[in-house]
């Protein structure tokens, strides 16, 4: 199996991964009544997760001068990833968890390809093609189909 399709194998499990986070996220809102509290256990897991990964990998401690240097825009990735999480809580019991992960996964793609198309925040410019349009599209059609 190449590096490709190894990556995609990755991908394709972090993808079956956030589904069972959106459910286990969801199980705990309803059983502590609380999107917000279920939000912030989910965090703390991956905090602590990340925390001991970056220290079993040997990882240094990024420096004081680089994280200074940093623009605040790369520091705001918890308040987005909190955004998406909260209504994933919050949406599965009422939508479904088919529904709501495409209607995630839809907003994914419309907004990764035009993230790719103008380049922002230093991506790599990947301009939009009648072969991309059509994918999203192809995705929003099933977005519609997996909710019936």
């Amino acid at each position: 199996m190449g590096t490709s399709a190894v990556g995609y194998l990755l991908a394709f499990a972090a993808g079956v991964s956030f589904v069972f986070q959106q459910a286990v996220n969801s199980n705990l809102r309803l059983e502590i009544g609380s999107a917000w509290w279920a939000g912030f256990v989910s965090y703390l897991g991956g905090t602590a997760v990340m925390f001991i990964a970056a220290l079993a990998l040997r990882e240094p401690f990024p420096s004081i001068a680089a994280a200074a240097e940093a623009p605040a825009m790369s520091w705001t990735g918890g308040i987005f990833g909190a955004v998406y999480i909260a209504i994933s809580i919050i949406l599965l019991p009422k939508l479904g968890a088919a529904t709501v992960i495409a209607l995630i996964v839809a907003g994914q793609m419309i907004g990764s390809i035009a993230f790719d198309h103008f380049g922002l925040f230093g991506l790599p410019v990947h301009h939009v093609t009648a072969a991309r349009l059509a994918g999203a599209l192809f995705l929003l059609v099933g977005t519609t189909l997996v909710r019936y």
